[in-house]
């Protein structure tokens, strides 16, 4: 079992940057999956990246790639998200989430685990 924990979102202007973390808890963190979702008001919760177990594979939701980098640090149990050129689409609750599964997918429903989210607004 892993317990999840994210931070860093916060207000930021169009076009600035941020870098959200996730902090998970457990011996095993690298043999998950993981990933991070995002839920605007009034939209369902969706896809906007994930690395695989051993961070050797990233996946990105299209309107994220070349902006967005995921990274994960198995020695210290944290996955990253650097987020850049941010626009007032990409306002939203953010959170990671962890699979068992080798590669992952986009789905939240397949994802076991799940951190409490943090807030990203965009201001334009």
């Amino acid at each position: 079992q892993v317990q999840l924990v994210e931070s860093g979102g916060e207000l930021v202007q169009a076009g600035g940057s941020l870098r959200l973390s996730c902090a998970a808890s457990g011996r095993t963190f690298g043999y998950y999956t993981v990933g991070w979702f995002r839920q605007a008001p009034g939209k369902e919760r969706e896809f906007v990246a994930r690395i695989t177990r051993q961070g050797s594979i990233a996946y990105y939701k299209e309107s994220v790639k070349g902006r967005f980098i995921i990274s994960r640090d198995n020695t210290k149990n944290t996955v990253a998200l650097q987020m850049s050129s941010l626009e007032p689409e990409d306002t939203a609750v953010y959170y990671c989430a962890a699979d068992s599964d080798m590669y992952g997918t986009r789905w939240p429903s397949d994802y076991h685990y799940w951190g409490q989210g943090t807030q990203v607004t965009v201001s334009s």
